[in-house]
């Protein structure tokens, strides 16, 4: 092969390689850019100035950790836009009983638009482990 069909080869095979690159970042970026996941003891020290909207995704109903404002199952959050912040940088923090719901959540909230989307790993579980008690009241 002569040097130019390799580097007409090679410019062809990256611009190839940098197009898929392009059609799969923004995947990629929603979940590691798009909003920041929490621990137990950051999420504690979040409640303690409490400047957000706290939201159990969990479905079916199994609890709540106190100071819940919201309780959306995370497969219908575009359902309820009208009880979510009207403004998109409002801090929003969504959590579920152990990690996957929220996470699911998390994305969609960054999807609609909302730029502050925090995600509680661990959930009611990680609560509940760290010594917390949930409250559990009739959500029918």
């Amino acid at each position: 092969m002569k040097k130019g069909n390799r580097n007409h080869s090679l410019s062809a095979l990256l611009i190839f390689v940098g197009c898929i690159a392009l059609l799969l970042l923004p995947r990629w970026s929603m979940g590691q850019k798009g909003y920041v996941n929490l621990s137990v003891d950051q999420f504690v020290e979040m409640l303690k100035k409490k400047d957000f909207v706290l939201i159990n995704v969990h479905i079916p109903y199994e609890g709540e950790i106190p100071l819940t404002d919201l309780f959306i199952p995370y497969n219908a959050i575009d359902q309820y836009k009208e009880k979510l912040p009207r403004q998109k940088d409002a801090k929003i923090v969504v959590y579920c009983k152990t990690g996957p719901m929220s996470t699911i959540a998390a994305e969609k909230l960054v999807s609609m638009g909302y730029t502050k989307v925090f995600n509680f790993q661990g959930g009611m579980r990680a609560w509940e482990k760290s010594g917390r008690q949930l409250l559990f009241f009739d959500r029918k």
